[in-house]
């Protein structure tokens, strides 16, 4: 059985293949990446693959049964790479498509929203046995920006009390390798998100707890926000998108409490506190 990861450099790639290495032998994974010697620590058997380079994906493909497809990371292009992956292992015979979608992506205001559920349509259609992970938000997306909110003194956003069930990448890479080592997923639809919500309120009072230095939280219009995020030093667009991101947080797209994801990992998901506490770490 093989077993092959997309974006496999990327972030959620490399847990997920360390994941998949406790539960299978290294034989049976292929990490697909750009530039193979980027993954080469992770002693597994890499092969060229880029996404927007479709003639070249169906031989990467080649032998495998079952395939991750972790969604590309440019917004407004991922749709025809997804296309493109999606046409290339059909072509080459994989059994199975595993692919990470948004929590709710029929539903979600978020402005990923609409990629994420034309990729599923898509999925839907090739006739390709599939199984959809729609994780919710990464609690590193908020973590690794944690020394400059420590330094501003503030924690500033637009999502008002909305409740965020995020979870770890570990978390997810966890879920994503349970899948591919499993029997009898195909057609399974998964909203994963972590066991605790919380607000951007609770946010900053962790890490006031945890450093024992006072952050409060300004909640601003979502046009205040995005300028001072530029002025920080983000690009107009994404900067944009960000303070969108936390509209739609208030709106309820980032909370979830069926404890899919807990469930399939068999574990409770990693709490706030630990993810403030390695962040600082």
């Amino acid at each position: 059985m093989k077993i092959a990861v997309t974006g496999a450099s990327g972030k959620l790639g490399r847990l997920v293949i360390e994941e998949l290495k406790e539960k299978t032998s290294s034989h049976n994974i292929v990490a697909l990446v750009r530039n193979p010697q980027k993954v080469a620590d992770l002693g597994v058997e890499a092969r060229e693959f880029d996404y927007d380079q479709a003639a070249q994906q169906s031989a990467a493909l080649k032998g495998v049964d079952k395939l991750l497809l972790i969604s590309g990371n440019e917004i407004g292009k991922r749709l025809p790479q997804h296309i493109n992956v999606i046409e290339a292992a059909k072509t080459a015979g994989v059994k199975t498509i595993v692919y990470t979608s948004l929590l709710k992506a029929d539903s979600s205001t978020l402005g990923l929203a609409g990629e994420h559920i034309g990729t599923e349509e898509v999925l839907k259609k090739s006739g390709i046995p599939h199984v959809i992970l729609r994780n919710g938000w990464y609690t590193e997306n908020y973590t690794e920006s944690l020394q400059p909110v420590i330094g501003l003194g503030t924690l500033y956003g637009s999502a008002g009390d909305g409740k965020i069930s995020s979870a770890t990448r570990r978390d997810y890479a966890a879920a994503a390798a349970t899948v591919l080592n499993s029997e009898d997923q195909e057609g399974k639809v998964y909203e994963l998100a972590g066991d605790e919500a919380f607000t951007m309120r609770d946010y900053a009072a962790e890490i006031s707890r945890q450093t024992g230095k006072e952050i409060p939280y300004v909640n601003l219009p979502e046009n205040d926000y995005a300028q001072a995020l530029v002025k920080s030093g983000l690009p107009e667009g994404l900067a944009q998108f960000l303070a969108s991101s936390h509209v739609s947080t208030e709106k309820g797209d980032l909370f979830d409490e069926g404890h899919q994801l807990s469930k399939l990992i068999g574990r409770p998901s990693t709490p706030l506190s630990k993810a403030v506490s390695d962040a600082l770490a």
